[in-house]
């Protein structure tokens, strides 16, 4: 492998230096839990017999406690497309477990929303807060204290996130995170936006809108864009959480059951009963978690991914800075084009050689830490080789050391762009980021006069009024974690594209947050401080001269005034309720800066 990136290097040290304390007194408390043994040994007679009584067959092996017992904490619905695999993977767990002499139970569920039946609707303003009800649930389910290993059974946008916040904070455990895989290709991606702006202008009705949709999610698996659900998935394998290989093999296919059975296999060869303990501590390190930011930049990943990659690491210990993602992507060069960054979706993706053959082309140019410890093993490299079914078992072969598909994957030396996808975003308006992949380079740059929102709706409803005629940046304020929830804005997308279209240069200004399929408008999200909590964004007026430029990483309102302007304060009374919202109050409330990762619980 070649010698580590200068850049990546000092990031890894500032990172390492700067979480110092904190990530001392983790690993500290991981060693005196890990220190008491088995779980299960300080339980008495009473409590196992609850957690036993409706094991069957499986009572006896509980009880001599010699062997693992497996915790699986599934985020299984039918509501989820991506989810609704993991139906079966329970009882092919056990099964699995059984044959080895070995047990798994079902810890618990954890809630997983779908966003894409949310979005645009009030349900959304729960969204971003469910990572933290779910990183809650999973610790009561682990709670019970009788398993030596978890399993993670879960795909999409918070859902990941919530369970590795669980896993670190029971980091003592190891755990192995499972995928579904990703539904099988539909109607193309590019294909059914051009319906969305058909249906945004009125050229089409509502039942070439709902024909679209269907065609494009139309069977079980992961949505095939690369939004925040399969940037997830990349994630786990880049950060040694998956098996490799595995994050993109489709669901109820061969290949993916054989993974399900060698990941239950893998989970039980590394508990600590035996002599391959690899607890979740050890591989979620600051070197773990510069990976995957690297990978989020190589990928064109998702911009959510910046809100829960900071949460994720302060529940290991380890302290995030939106300067750490920004010095990555400088030298993180965009090998893949996947939509909504180019035409392909992941399943092209993984054909065209997929994560093997990026983490192969990272390594070699020294722009990925090889030195970690995995689920698999010592060592990322491991991650370049392909899992094959071979007499229905999984074998590993090396991976494909070129790309299969230049449109869809190259090298690092013929790179789509020399860095990543991400740029960071500073000045009076506030701190916020922009994702700049998919956005034309003649797009990145605007100064044009604000028109100011307190809603989406409001701006589709002056879209449809004709009143965006001229260069615009439009600004959505009061959409933060405090205000409502900070809802995803994705629903603005088709309209704003249609603007683009229109020869009408247009930038999204918001403390809110986009899709992670959010694509050509240049959206400058997650300004912190958000309006709610007196951030710049609440002195914005009408007409105000703005500056957006995403090549020098400049965010300033430019009117003289600006300054000494008071905040606006508008009735937001009417988010407290509807939905469930009474019961997240508390969250608003108590919720962290977006910069910080909006989170409560960490």
């Amino acid at each position: 492998m070649s010698q580590l990136n200068e850049v990546i290097s000092q990031v890894t040290d500032r990172i390492r230096e700067r979480s110092h304390e904190s990530r001392s007194t983790y690993l500290n408390r991981m060693q005196q839990a890990a220190e008491d043994g088995p779980r299960r040994a300080h339980l008495t007679c009473g409590n196992q017999a609850h957690a036993y009584a409706a094991m069957g067959t499986d009572q006896p092996t509980l009880i001599s406690a010699r062997a693992p017992n497996l915790g699986i904490v599934t985020a299984y619905n039918d509501i989820l497309s991506a989810h609704q695999p993991f139906e079966r993977f329970p009882a092919l767990i056990r099964d699995t477990a059984r044959q080895a002499g070995a047990t798994a139970q079902v810890a618990g569920g954890v809630p997983a929303m779908c966003d894409g039946v949310t979005q645009g609707q009030i349900g959304m303003e729960l969204s971003l807060f469910s990572r933290d009800v779910i990183a809650l649930a999973a610790g009561i389910a682990l709670s019970h204290n009788t398993f030596d290993a978890a399993i993670y059974l879960g795909v999409c946008d918070k859902i990941v996130p919530g369970l590795v916040i669980a896993a670190a904070t029971f980091g003592y455990l190891p755990g192995i995170f499972l995928p579904a895989g990703p539904m099988t290709s539909g109607l193309p991606n590019d294909e059914k936006a051009k319906v969305r702006q058909l249906f945004a202008t009125g050229e089409v009705g509502r039942d070439k809108l709902m024909e679209a949709e269907m065609a494009s999610y139309h069977g079980p698996g992961t949505c095939t864009f690369y939004g925040t659900a399969n940037s997830n998935q990349m994630l786990m394998e880049f950060m040694g959480l998956h098996l490799p290989g595995s994050s993109f093999v489709n669901p109820g296919t061969p290949l993916r059951d054989a993974l399900t059975v060698a990941g239950t296999q893998r989970a039980l060869e590394i508990t600590g009963l035996g002599n391959d303990y690899r607890p979740v501590s050890q591989v979620l390190d600051e070197r773990a978690f510069v990976n995957g930011i690297v990978g989020l930049m190589a990928t064109g990943g998702s911009t959510n991914l910046v809100l829960h990659l900071p949460a994720m690491a302060r529940a290991a210990g380890i302290q995030l800075s939106l300067e750490d993602f920004n010095d990555i992507s400088k030298v993180t060069p965009l090998l893949a084009k996947v939509y909504p960054n180019g035409l392909a979706d992941v399943n092209h993706f993984h054909a065209a050689g997929g994560l093997g053959f990026m983490i192969g082309q990272l390594l070699r140019a020294g722009l990925l830490h090889e030195d970690v410890c995995t689920v698999a093993g010592d060592g990322l490299d491991r991650y370049t080789h392909d899992p094959k079914l071979k007499n229905g078992r999984v074998v590993y072969e090396p991976g494909p050391r070129d790309s299969l598909n230049d449109k869809i994957l190259r090298p690092v030396d013929q790179a789509f762009q020399s860095s990543g996808g991400l740029q960071q975003l500073k000045g009076n308006l506030g701190h916020g980021i922009m994702k700049v992949s998919a956005v034309a380079p003649e797009q990145r740059v605007i100064e044009a006069p604000a028109r100011v929102f307190h809603t989406q709706e409001a701006v589709k409803d002056a879209f449809k009024a004709g009143e965006f005629t001229s260069d615009t940046v439009v600004v959505v304020r009061f959409q933060g974690p405090k205000a409502n929830g900070m809802p995803e804005l994705h629903g603005l997308t088709p309209t704003l594209a249609v603007l683009q279209d229109r020869g009408i240069k247009v930038a999204l200004v918001t403390d809110g947050r986009m899709s992670g399929a959010s694509g050509k408008v240049p959206a400058a999200i997650h300004i912190s401080p958000e309006a709610m909590a007196g951030g710049p964004l609440a002195r914005v007026r009408d007409g105000d001269v703005i500056r957006v430029d995403a090549v020098t990483g400049i965010l300033e309102n430019l009117t003289e005034d600006f300054a000494t302007r008071d905040a606006v304060h508008p009735d937001l009374s009417g988010n407290s309720h509807g939905i469930g919202r009474e019961l997240f109050e508390t969250f608003r409330e108590n919720v962290g800066l977006a910069t910080d990762g909006a989170a409560v619980i960490v």
